[in-house]
């Protein structure tokens, strides 16, 4: 039996982890701190650390783990930018993920989040919750016939892509690695970047976190959009410079932003500050803007994408355990 340590765990993280099957097999251990270096030594006497997106396992960290007697970093989501492979290889730590838990849940978060911004959907309602039955400041535009631009054409990407068509709207798609046969299918046009940020109305992001594309939106591609543009992301905070983000909302270069990731997210989203004083000015600017909208890293969040995260994480924890190979989309390189 494994003991597992899981760390910055929120209710959901207990009740779908608890009930997934082989659950009652392994001894949990939930924390409701984050993992970091100065926390790692919470880890003694577990086999196992599970990990969520904001967990720092830098060198230090991993090496601690690894003093601990940890075997298996076992991550329940798909990015691992937060982890340092090199360390875990040196330590002989096994990494895994899980790699797609809802592609869709995703993906319709990002359509959501668009109708919402697009058509004032959150300011009507606190509207009409105060007797305010007006409409002024509440024209939005028909989707239909507007071209949307999805980089990166994964999983996710590639569901976004095919609910847009749903709304008659022309797609350009751009990935360094095109699915041309998925796109003639779907009637996907594949473009360069430049062309992409150059002829769409929406951009949407549904890339993974690398190095060369950390601030791959910034002051020179927000030029290269059209003006008035709206920008989504469900991907990666980092993915945007928030600096360059804000001056071409100032400037109306974006006509609207939707965000469910942020840059500095970590210790601000999935946490309740609605007692203090937000430290963060970039943030606290970017939700002055009556024309941004922002959710809090929740577009996992589906019982069936919940469901998924548990089941995938626990068979991770069981392979571990009975000496099985990793499946190989869910051990990381």
């Amino acid at each position: 039996m494994h003991e597992v340590a899981v760390y910055d765990t929120k209710p959901y993280d207990k009740e779908y982890l608890s009930k997934a099957e082989g659950a009652e097999s392994i001894t949990w251990r939930f924390h409701e701190f984050r993992l970091n270096a100065e926390t790692a030594s919470t880890s003694n006497g577990s086999t196992v650390v599970c990990p969520f997106v904001n967990d720092q396992l830098d060198q230090v960290c991993i090496e601690k783990l690894a003093e601990n007697g940890i075997e298996l970093i076992a991550l329940r989501c798909a990015g691992y930018n937060n982890v340092d492979l090199k360390a875990a290889k040196t330590c002989n730590l096994s990494v895994t993920r899980v790699p797609a838990y809802s592609p869709h849940a995703v993906a319709e978060h990002a359509v959501g989040l668009l109708l919402t911004l697009n058509r004032r959907i959150h300011r009507a309602y606190n509207r009409v919750r105060e007797h305010n039955f007006a409409l002024n400041g509440l024209v939005g535009f028909d989707l239909n016939g507007k071209t949307v631009g999805i980089i990166g054409t994964g999983k996710i990407g590639k569901i976004a892509a095919c609910i847009f068509r749903g709304f008659d709207m022309r797609v350009l798609a751009y990935d360094p690695y095109p699915s041309e046969e998925w796109a003639e299918e779907n009637r996907v046009e594949y473009a360069d970047l430049n062309a992409l940020l150059a002829q769409s109305d929406i951009i949407s992001l549904h890339v993974p976190l690398l190095r060369d594309n950390v601030h791959m939106i910034n002051a020179e591609t927000i030029r290269c959009m059209k003006s008035g543009v709206f920008l989504i992301n469900t991907s990666r905070g980092k993915l945007i410079d928030t600096k360059a983000l804000i001056e071409g909302l100032k400037h109306g270069q974006l006509g609207g932003v939707a965000l469910d990731v942020y840059e500095e997210e970590e210790g601000i989203f999935f946490e309740d500050h609605s007692e203090s004083v937000l430290q963060d000015d970039e943030l606290s600017r970017l939700l002055t803007f009556p024309n941004v909208l922002i959710t809090s890293h929740q577009a996992f969040l589906t019982k069936e994408a919940l469901n998924e995260i548990a089941r995938v994480t626990v068979g991770n924890i069981h392979r571990l355990a009975t000496d099985q190979a990793f499946l190989p989309e869910t051990q990381v390189a």
